[in-house]
């Protein structure tokens, strides 16, 4: 009798065992889903966030590189302008600063 009881013994706890085993895989299972989920959303954020900042910077570069072409233009503007206002000053004074350097030029001083 003691025999069966053992062998009854035996087979509860390989049963247990077995049960405890399948908890086990099912909880590693779960654990790997839950980890396998993470990793796509945090994949799928990622990439979302990754195109916004794309877009960002796509929309800066043209926002810039149009006015640097507007830029360029109203700088050569500017140019142009301040070159005829400075001909225009000389061309108005050169006659005064051509007399004042032959007065100096001519005049000895003892």
């Amino acid at each position: 009798m003691e025999s069966n009881s053992r062998q009854g013994g035996i087979q509860l706890l390989l049963a247990a065992e077995q049960e405890s085993q399948h908890i086990v895989n099912a909880a590693r299972s779960a654990k790997l889903a839950r980890l396998k989920q993470a990793k796509d959303e945090a994949e799928k954020e990622v990439a979302e966030h990754r195109a916004r900042m794309e877009a960002e910077f796509q929309r800066k570069v043209a926002e810039t590189s149009g006015d640097s072409g507007l830029n360029v233009k109203r700088l050569e503007q500017e140019t142009d302008a301040r070159i005829q206002h400075l001909k225009s000053v000389t061309s108005s004074i050169s006659d005064d600063v051509v007399q004042m350097v032959l007065k100096h030029v001519t005049s000895v001083k003892n």
